[in-house]
């Protein structure tokens, strides 16, 4: 049984026009493959740490790597990912596996 992962996208908008004709279809066809946008934002401050700032934050919760992979290699997604591509910069884009609790990290080791 595959897990759900989480897809984190930090980037900055470098392309508006680009950008907008990725986002324009880009949510429906997240959803068609098994994606589902659990929040989107837009940087505020710096609280703590040493990342270079991102201007927007997209998490995406997949229903497995598998779910995502589809939606990145799709033969038929193969014009828009490029506008993706296109209308941003500093892009940042890290999966994380889905947890019910912190245990599996804080376990010691075996």
């Amino acid at each position: 049984m595959s897990k759900p992962v989480y897809a984190l996208n930090l980037f900055d908008v470098s392309n508006k026009d680009e950008y907008l004709e990725y986002s324009r279809r880009s949510a429906g066809e997240v959803e068609a493959h098994g994606g589902r946008v659990v929040a989107l934002g837009k940087f505020r401050e710096v609280a703590t740490g040493n990342i270079e700032p991102r201007s927007v934050l997209i998490l995406v919760e997949w229903a497995s790597k598998e779910a995502f992979e589809s939606y990145c290699n799709a033969p038929a997604l193969k014009d828009l990912h490029p506008h993706r591509v296109n209308g941003t910069s500093n892009y940042v884009w890290h999966l994380f596996d889905k947890l019910e609790d912190l245990r599996p990290i804080l376990k010691g080791p075996a």
